[in-house]
């Protein structure tokens, strides 16, 4: 089977094309936003395919994976075939509503031809959906192993674009955090971050890292720290727990369900957050052992394996 799908969300799309199908992902020259092309940071097997729009002209295409509106057009216009009408197709949806978190309604919602994919239940909760035929698939995430050491007395935090994105982000909450623990800001775009909060470098260290870094960069830490307001569950809250890291999250979105007892303290008042962030700071066991719960919580419930099961079994529907 030949699905197609753009690379748009690394991470995620790293995890998706593990299946037994040949993925073609769409390559332009400049390898821009609607043609990147395979990962140059990930690891990606052998049964991606980059095809150009040229190429996707003549290619035998089984499904159709859509993960932004204008995807919509593109599709057809670089295939020369309808999705939803000519090819079957499914539209996973990444995020949670912006505009609005009750009554943003779905650039779906008046299809009834295209399933309609969430990553998180609260997602499909909160997007007004119409008549679009939804599922939900939570993250799959590859295991990087069990890395956690905490040997720095550091908070790590991982937010690409933190001045730009600013409170839904939580960025105006990092001083107020490291006023407990020291941070290493990983992602894009974080320099010049300690200087925009009026921070000290040594208190706020902003660390652009390629991905085959990140992991054990992060794990060095002492804890992880999830300051985001409004987002989709962040994948980086789910690899951080697969880690073995202690977890301090705010209780929004999707984190309450990902976050169980013992795994880590979830709360929206900040000096919970903040007792918390000193409570594994001036005891590394209590740290390590509440990072071991949080490695089985996410072991459990967003392993690689029933990813791809729960896929296989929405592909095989929408392409019987």
């Amino acid at each position: 089977m030949n699905v197609l799908v753009w690379h748009v969300h690394g991470s995620w799309l790293t995890s998706f094309v593990q299946g037994a199908y040949t993925f073609l992902v769409p390559v332009t020259p400049d390898r821009g936003p609607d043609g990147l092309g395979r990962a140059r940071t990930w690891q990606w097997p052998p049964n991606v395919r980059e095809l150009s729009p040229d190429e996707l002209r003549g290619a035998d295409i089984d499904l159709m994976v859509l993960q932004r509106p204008h995807e919509l057009e593109l599709a057809r216009w670089w295939t020369g075939r309808r999705p939803g009408a000519d090819v079957p197709a499914v539209y996973v949806e990444h995020n949670s509503p912006h505009e609005t978190p009750v009554d943003t309604r779905h650039p779906l919602a008046g299809r009834a031809d295209i399933t309609l994919v969430h990553v998180t239940h609260f997602n499909r909760l909160m997007w007004d959906n119409g008549r679009a035929p939804t599922t939900v698939i939570e993250h799959g995430i590859i295991d990087p192993g069990h890395l956690w050491t905490g040997e720095e007395p550091r908070a790590a935090v991982v937010v690409n674009d933190p001045v730009r994105r600013g409170r839904t982000t939580g960025t105006d909450l990092l001083p107020a955090f490291a006023r407990m623990l020291p941070l290493d800001v990983f992602g894009m775009r974080t320099e010049g971050l300690a200087d925009c909060l009026g921070l000290p470098p040594e208190r706020c260290r902003s660390r652009d890292l390629p991905q085959s870094g990140l992991h054990p960069a992060m794990a060095r830490c002492r804890m992880y720290l999830h300051p985001v307001r409004w987002t989709s569950l962040g994948l980086s809250l789910l690899e951080a727990m697969f880690l073995g890291m202690p977890v301090v999250a705010l209780d929004t979105t999707e984190v309450r369900e990902a976050v169980p007892e013992g795994a880590g303290v979830v709360s929206n008042r900040l000096d919970v957050l903040q007792d918390a962030m000193r409570g594994f700071l001036a005891d590394p066991e209590h740290a390590r052992l509440t990072g071991e719960a949080a490695r089985a919580a996410a072991q459990a419930r967003y392993g690689e394996r029933r990813f791809r099961d729960d896929w296989e079994r929405l592909i095989k529907e929408v392409t019987r």
